[in-house]
């Protein structure tokens, strides 16, 4: 789910953070998120229709509404208010079952806090009963199950083991020409795993969709960051279009930049790839994956131009503008929607990218400008890595992207074997705009 305070550890959980969220004009209650003014009766229901469906988040203490100039941070009595929810869960549930209640008091003095039900769906006992019914989750309001949902739910494997929506991805491989040897400088994936409502499992990519989609790519963060990453050596490029394998279940679509009469044409190409799970054999709970992969060729590039005695490098600020367009864009609200739209569901269950996977043709250190780097002796190489990303971090948030993205920068460079990479970094962000 979108909202990152799912994942952040109950230290990271602060007020500012929870006012922040309930500021936002875009923050609407969903299927994955609530907001109460205090407790009731409704509020039990509600975080029973959670642990059947896709699980959330409740915030007690937050009205439901914005009224104009009014805080909707209004606060509760956090002991009071678990006791009361913790003890109608234990008489309501069939079989009894609580939540995790995480208070976060306010910085004023006042004694009053917002507190936060995490509510886990590969944790809870599902189906959760109420009255023997079995509530659900729908378009950001409780509904009941039907007879086939609730067999569907009875019928469910335990999953306390599924890794989170957005991990778990395949990492990338270079591609190798006649000789057995690669043919790119580098290839960077990232991506997410997602849910699949019902229409999804079943229907086919329709070409509208798939041409809606490479539409909000094209209108989204990464072609600019790809253009900037050949520091204006692109004369010409091509928006995501679909090329390659593309079938029912599966679409690709790839954007494409470089000079034509080149011998490489494409020093760097974007390739979108969408995999939905095939109809025979769907499991319980189908799971879709979206992935890109950046794949760069400049050093070839450069090469091919017949100046065999220099070679080109990768400056880090260029890798920080990737990074950053990556994640803006699988976070872009016209991206997300035709992501939800493929996928049958809210786009609030559109999952933030929380993995980085780089594999390089040498290493890592070979590949960057060197100036402000240095070798740490003995050290060894890296032709990679895996980053992962700080499930705290919204990543719509422009400034904590931007943290994601100077702690892989400097992951990078630790487990490339260089130091100085912190102090680059930090020098990159004294003279760029703060995020805005």
């Amino acid at each position: 789910m979108n909202t990152s305070l799912f994942a952040a550890s109950a230290a990271d959980l602060t007020i500012e953070r929870i006012r922040a969220l309930a500021a936002r004009p875009d923050q609407v209650e969903s299927l994955t998120l609530e907001f109460k003014r205090e407790y009731s009766k409704s509020l039990v229901t509600t975080i029973a229709a959670m642990a059947n469906t896709y699980g959330g988040l409740i915030l007690v203490g937050i009205t439901d509404k914005a009224e104009p100039g009014t805080d909707r941070v209004v606060g509760v009595d956090a002991q009071d208010t678990i006791d009361k929810i913790a003890s109608s869960c234990r008489e309501k549930f069939d079989p009894p079952w609580e939540p995790t209640f995480i208070p976060v008091p306010f910085d004023d003095g006042s004694g009053l806090s917002v507190v936060v039900i995490r509510v886990d769906a590969n944790t809870a006992p599902r189906p959760l009963l109420i009255d023997l019914k079995a509530p659900i989750r729908l378009s950001g309001q409780n509904s009941t199950a039907d007879r086939d949902r609730l067999l569907k739910l009875a019928r469910e494997e335990p999953t306390v083991d599924v890794l989170p929506m957005g991990q778990g991805l395949m990492a990338p491989s270079l591609n190798r020409n006649n000789e057995g040897e690669p043919a790119e400088d580098f290839v960077l994936r990232t991506g997410i795993n997602l849910p699949m409502g019902d229409a999804g499992a079943w229907r086919p990519l329709s070409e509208r969709a798939v041409n809606a989609l490479a539409e909000a790519l094209d209108h989204s963060a990464l072609p600019g960051a790809l253009r900037h990453l050949g520091q204006g050596s692109i004369d010409q490029f091509r928006g995501f279009h679909p090329l390659g394998h593309n079938r029912s279940r599966t679409a690709r679509l790839v954007w494409q930049g470089g000079s034509p009469g080149r011998k490489v044409q494409h020093p760097v190409e974007a390739v979108v790839t969408i995999s939905l799970p095939p109809i025979q054999g769907l499991a319980t709970a189908p799971v879709a994956g979206i992935t890109v992969d950046v794949v760069s060729r400049f050093r070839r590039y450069a090469q091919s131009m017949g100046n065999m005695s220099w070679v080109y490098r990768y400056p880090v600020p260029d890798l920080a503008v990737l990074f950053d367009g990556l994640l803006k864009t699988f976070v872009a609200p016209e991206v997300v929607e035709e992501v939800a739209r493929i996928t049958d569901i809210d786009a609030a269950l559109v999952a933030q990218p929380r993995e980085l996977h780089l594999v390089a043709d040498r290493p890592v250190g070979d590949l960057l400008v060197s100036t402000g780097l240095q070798e740490i002796p003995e050290a060894g190489a890296s032709f990679g890595g895996i980053f992962r990303a700080n499930p705290a971090l919204d990543l719509r948030i422009a400034a904590e992207r931007q943290e994601q993205v100077d702690d892989w920068l400097r992951q990078l460079g630790l487990d490339a074997g260089l130091s100085g990479m912190e102090t680059l970094v930090e020098s990159y962000r004294a003279t760029t705009s703060p995020p805005g």
